[in-house]
């Protein structure tokens, strides 16, 4: 069976297509679409940003060729928070074809900490999917928490702190760096929480853009040369998002463009301070980073249905 999975976030929307007889995904498909933009002000889904889904939905049926395949459509948190979601996703709906599932928090973790556990165990040089860990996913409108220990507890808590809603919120980066300690005082409390009833895991491991723009970074690569299969497992160090946020900075905003791409510099920018600051809160001092995410384990749940 051909499947497909299918994120619309708060930023972009992406796609891939997972073959449920070799295991192996094929081709995928990503675009920013903007989801969230405004919804901090008005709490709304915007025309325009309907018009930008409907749009990368095109593009995505035309690259992934979405007939004779089995799709699974989920939407997170710009859809738990808006309040004319119902009426934009019908209107997605009757354009597209496509029907999302807007999922909660606990949903999208499982599906994340799933797609981040294979991609674990394929990963040779990488730790075992058994031993215990703790996954972080830096999205557009919210962060999600995942814990997870050796003899199977699972812990997850999503966070209504994003990379799109943070840059909305406050007018320039300083002003972002001098909220965040209030802004992620509930992620510490929790983490201090988890960690007194269960300890600290072995691992942290990140998905989302922000980890993945640092390490693309990392690797020399550009937004146009990125490559998921070169970003799986790369490890970055307790100073890499400080170090490539001033690298970034110090660009000229072509420059900037042409690494982390069009319209992403300021949300990557914020992003990378939340993810800095994710290190100070769990107390790690090296995290491994990992393309695969939401979307594929929506992909690889269509084959257990």
């Amino acid at each position: 069976m051909r499947a497909i999975g299918i994120d619309l976030g708060s930023n972009t929307l992406r796609g891939v297509e997972y073959d449920c007889d070799t295991g192996q995904f094929n081709r995928t498909f990503g675009a920013i679409v903007k989801t969230a933009d405004g919804l901090t002000k008005t709490g709304r889904i915007s025309d325009g940003a309907v018009d930008r889904v409907v749009e990368g939905l095109g593009r995505m049926r035309a690259e992934l060729e979405f007939e004779g395949a089995t799709i699974r459509a989920v939407t997170t948190e710009a859809m738990r928070q808006a309040s004319n979601a119902p009426e934009v996703l019908g209107r997605i709906a009757d354009q597209t074809g496509v029907r999302f599932e807007v999922i909660d928090g606990e949903a999208e973790a499982r599906w994340t900490l799933q797609a981040v556990q294979h991609r674990l165990a394929v990963l040779s040089s990488m730790t075992s999917a058994a031993e215990s860990l703790v996954l972080v996913d830096i999205g557009g409108g919210s962060t999600e928490l995942v814990f997870f220990y050796q003899d199977g507890t699972i812990f997850s808590r999503s966070f209504p702190i994003g990379i799109v809603t943070l840059s909305q919120s406050y007018p320039d980066l300083d002003a972002i760096e001098a909220a965040l300690p209030k802004v992620m005082l509930p992620i510490e409390k929790y983490v201090a929480e988890v960690y007194l009833g269960h300890g600290c895991p072995e691992t942290f491991v990140a998905t989302a853009g922000t980890p993945t723009s640092v390490a693309s970074m990392q690797l020399g690569m550009e937004y146009h040369t990125y490559d998921p299969a070169r970003i799986n497992g790369t490890q970055l160090s307790r100073h890499a998002p400080r170090y490539y946020l001033d690298a970034l900075l110090a660009m000229p905003m072509t420059d900037r463009e042409r690494t982390v791409g069009v319209g992403r510099a300021d949300l990557v920018t914020a992003g990378i301070l939340i993810f800095e600051r994710l290190y100070a809160i769990l107390g790690f001092d090296t995290c491994a980073v990992i393309d695969d995410g939401l979307r594929e384990g929506v992909a690889r749940s269509l084959c257990e249905s």
